[in-house]
């Protein structure tokens, strides 16, 4: 049938009896656990019978044949599922026929879907373990998912999955540390919350969103209701079957924190239990090592258990778990892990190519100054030995969690510019630099480093501009110089790079002033209609423009309307020939110098009413220059939406005369973050070809 992987049955005869060694023969991830424990006897798979795989057959001929109605093909699948009782393992583990099971199980009524699953719950961590039987089992629950809005069948569907909790808790640690169970079980999870099955967020991808909702390009979805993305769930049984997982594996919660498959369900159920502080209060400890007794006498982490904890962070399995440990974990328990575990040790991590994960995670999801203060005490003077090890992660994730909290923001920009520079030097080698981060510091004579011409720019560099030109401008000035010391030539290559492109927008949506930022449009003259015709540079334009003077504005609008035929076939072209009015520009330029004049005016007006002091001593010119601010935005103050950047609050505090704050949902809109880092982040999305997602489980 065209599903012969020989090497998918190789590696799945390597993950169930192969453990892996160091040179000393100490076992770096068990995999001891391939065998039922002694609490249950080992099932012995019998061939199906002839007679049986026949019947079978004729189904699935029957079915191909496309000679059955609706109606008649659920009565059909009924009454075959009845014939497979008693035979479940048999048939779901089945190479060939299993295909045929999955057919009557997704055709099936929910009566018929339920009492197969009653039917097979002594079993079902068998078939869920099995190759073949893993699709079955995720194609029973991905059919009960369709049915459980129904509340006439909710509580039948509920008496089901709770006959397969008790069987899993049993002896949850086989089906956790195995490749196809431990996808069933996040399945099964997610089930039980009521989630998509197939969420990636729940199956062991970190997404870009991460990412962004540590850069402060996206509002962290802990701090967003997401009542209404779930359906109804069964919460109670989430919890049994959590706690339960939990509490019957103490034992092997070391093996279970480095084995990469128990750690995605670990993942998996903290991620699931986001919110409910109780819970994750009771849990969380034990998922760390800590004696049962400690946690009744109120002592969470001791000297030995930190010790063992720390070590096994720079392990990949558990530095991504303890990722999301510090992101669901109540705040008590947040200081805790810091005091305990994590202080003093955050440069010795941040050193580790997976603790510095950890790291980052601790830093994005510190909650006051005191914590920010600690965490700056051992990091605040190692940005220049961070970026030297290849981790400006660490460095991204302290400018954004000093937005967030607002303190170290100008200690910040200070030390990253020491960071890349020396006090001799002037600063306009800052930008150049950090665009270059990998090739600036792999270089051996640093002094002697010049614009890699052709190169492309660093994705965190560029992320970790943007996050600088959110600061006010008193403390970027070193920043704001030399980004508008460029040569037109660097600004050309910027602007042409996806990554450099968000840092000019960046650039221009800051408060620096009018003429800082008209003075770096000026050395794009000549080249909007180029930059146009790119899907990313055509923001740029878009922000150029907003920036410009009005004679800024009209060479733009010359330079488009030469490529208007061409630009308005391009997937962006319409938009932006539509946002500039370059249609009326055409025909009626007076007309639309006069208007363009007018809409300068009135935003002079708008601050002069409602602008700062700081903004008056601008003499009216901010908004104009204020790319965060869209030219449209005036027009529809309703509209908060904006494709990049960070729209500014329109009134300031007099006591923090310059200082724009971020709002939450401008930095929510913020699209192109998660397109910028995907290079960085593995994906992991299901194939619908069950061959296919056989192989995918094997590189979760």
């Amino acid at each position: 049938m065209g599903k012969k992987a020989k090497k998918e049955r190789d590696d799945y005869k390597k993950n169930v009896s192969v453990p892996v060694t160091d040179e000393t023969g100490k076992i770096k991830k068990s995999f001891k656990h391939h065998n039922y424990s002694d609490s249950q006897a080992p099932i012995i798979r019998k061939q199906v019978d002839p007679e049986t795989a026949k019947y079978f057959s004729e189904i699935a001929n029957l079915f191909e044949s496309q000679g059955v109605d609706v109606d008649e093909r659920s009565v059909i699948c009924g009454n075959a599922l009845e014939e497979a009782r008693g035979k479940e393992l048999e048939l779901s583990t089945d190479y060939i026929l299993s295909n045929y099971l999955e057919s009557l199980l997704d055709g099936c009524n929910v009566d018929n879907l339920c009492s197969f699953l009653r039917g097979c719950a002594n079993v079902f961590p068998a078939i869920a373990m099995d190759r073949s039987g893993s699709h079955v089992a995720e194609t029973a629950l991905k059919s009960l998912a369709r049915h459980v809005q129904d509340s006439e069948v909710y509580t039948i569907i509920e008496e089901t999955l709770e006959m397969i909790c008790k069987v899993i808790v049993v002896n949850p640690v086989d089906l956790m540390c195995n490749c196809y169970g431990s996808h069933v079980l996040r399945s099964f999870l997610c089930l039980c919350k009521g989630v998509p099955l197939d969420s990636s967020e729940f199956h062991g991808t970190k997404g870009s969103k991460v990412l962004a909702e540590r850069l402060n390009f996206r509002v962290s979805h802990l701090d967003v209701n997401d009542s209404q993305q779930f359906q109804q769930g069964f919460p109670n049984l989430l919890k049994f079957l959590v706690s339960g997982m939990v509490n019957c594996t103490t034992e092997d919660m070391k093996t279970l924190q480095v084995d990469q498959y128990s750690s995605l369900v670990l993942q998996a159920s903290l991620k699931l239990l986001a919110g409910d502080d109780q819970e994750l209060l009771q849990i969380i400890p034990v998922i760390l090592g800590c004696n049962k007794q400690n946690i009744v006498e109120g002592k969470l982490i001791d000297t030995i258990i930190a010790g063992e904890t720390v070590e096994a962070m720079k392990e990949t399995a558990f530095s991504h778990l303890m990722e999301v440990i510090l992101e669901v974990a109540p705040e008590s328990l947040y200081n805790v892990m810091f005091t305990k575990l994590l202080k003093n040790k955050l440069f010795e991590l941040s050193s580790d190519p997976c603790g510095n994960f950890v790291v980052q995670a601790l830093i994005a999801h510190a909650r006051t100054k005191d914590q920010m203060e600690m965490i700056w005490e051992e990091l605040g003077l190692k940005f220049a030995d961070l970026l030297g090890m290849g981790r400006p992660g660490i460095i991204a994730s302290l400018i954004a969690a000093c937005q967030r909290i607002q303190t170290h923001e100008y200690k910040c920009c200070e030390a990253l510019a020491a960071a890349v520079g020396s006090k001799s030097e002037t600063s306009k080698f800052i930008v150049p630099r950090i665009l270059f981060l990998d090739s600036y510091f792999s270089n051996y004579d640093k002094s002697s480093w010049n614009w890699p011409a052709g190169a492309k720019m660093h994705v965190m560099g560029s992320l970790i501009l943007q996050a600088i030109f959110k600061f006010q401008s008193e403390w970027i000035q070193p920043y704001i110089l030399s980004i508008t010391s460029l040569e037109a030539e660097h600004v050309l290559e910027t602007a042409k790079d996806a990554r450099g492109a968000r840092v000019v927008e960046a650039f221009l949506a800051s408060n620096a002033s009018t003429k800082q930022k008209r003075r770096l449009v000026v050395k794009l003259r000549g080249h909007f209609g180029e930059l146009a015709m790119q899907l990313s540079g055509s923001f740029t334009v878009e922000r150029c423009f907003s920036a410009g003077s009005l004679s800024q504005k009209e060479a733009i609008a010359s330079e488009l309307l030469a490529v208007r035929t061409e630009l308005s076939k391009t997937k962006q072209g319409p938009h932006l020939l539509r946002k500039l009015d370059i249609d009326r520009y055409s025909t009626k330029p007076d007309q639309w110098r006069s208007k363009q004049a007018s809409k300068e005016s009135t935003y002079q007006e708008f601050y002069a009413a409602f602008g700062s002091t700081d903004y008056r001593s601008t003499k009216g010119n901010k908004f104009c220059s204020d790319a965060s601010m869209d030219t449209s935005e005036l027009e529809e103050l309703n509209t908060k939406e904006e494709r990049d950047g960070t729209t500014a609050e329109k009134k300031m505090n007099k006591k923090k005369r310059g200082r724009e704050v971020a709002s939450e949902d401008a930095v929510n809109s913020n699209k192109g973050i998660e397109n910028a880092v995907n290079n960085f982040l593995s994906s992991d999305k299901p194939d619908k070809k069950r061959h296919r997602a056989s192989k995918q489980r094997l590189k979760i």
